[in-house]
């Protein structure tokens, strides 16, 4: 017998008493295996430090108007008529309807913008700017952005399931009124103004037409 193989059966010696101590300590593993189930008994309980509140505030209603508060109340109804409606998407939408509309009735085009106004809204509209080409006035306006928006009142009949939510705005507009020789009676194109609006949006809850309409406007 060569020194080769001598050193070859140390060696596998060697091997087989360091996988023997291995297997003492470690065990046989064959690929993944799963821990040991623990039975129902000896599985540690988890201590809740916690109580789960029910029927608590509804944050989508309390984060714009007074807990308990009528608006409060009928906004609860609204949502119990139609369970899609919520406040925060409605106030969304409110911004972008209110710049819509107010650039319509400056540049005194509301073609595009009547399925957002009531009947009365739409004929004061239409008055007042029939009236200033009447006078040959032209207005040219630009918005500039919203300085606050809030929900400032909600009402809700459950007989005719109609809605009305009252939406506060204060918004920033350039507006230049020229006569009917183009001159500058009014406004100015550097000078921005603030304008406040009270617009009441109104709608039968659960109908088909998913549209809010524009039905009454003040200060």
């Amino acid at each position: 017998m060569n020194s080769s193989t001598i050193q070859l059966l140390v060696l596998a010696g060697v091997a087989i008493f360091l996988i023997l101590k291995l297997r003492s300590v470690l065990g046989t593993r064959d690929g993944f295996e799963k821990p040991p189930i623990q039975k129902e008994e000896e599985r540690p309980r988890l201590r809740r430090d916690f109580e789960v509140i029910q029927g608590g505030p509804d944050r989508d209603i309390t984060d714009h108007v007074a807990e308990g508060s009528p608006s409060a109340l009928a906004l609860a109804d609204m949502k119990k008529a139609e369970p899609s409606f919520s406040v925060t998407p409605f106030l969304q939408g409110a911004r972008g309807a209110y710049e819509m509309i107010l650039m319509a009735f400056e540049r005194g085009d509301i073609s595009q913008i009547r399925p957002f106004l009531g009947p009365e809204i739409e004929a004061a509209f239409t008055q007042a700017i029939n009236a200033r080409e009447a006078q040959g006035i032209t207005v040219e306006a630009n918005f500039v952005g919203l300085k606050e928006l809030s929900l400032q009142e909600a009402t809700y009949n459950p007989a005719t399931k109609r809605a009305e939510v009252t939406v506060r705005y204060v918004g920033e507009l350039t507006s230049v009124v020229r006569n009917k020789a183009g001159e500058i009676i009014e406004g100015s194109a550097k000078e921005i103004k603030r304008q406040r609006d009270l617009w009441t949006f109104a709608r039968t809850m659960g109908a088909a037409d998913p549209n809010w309409q524009l039905v009454a406007t003040g200060e």
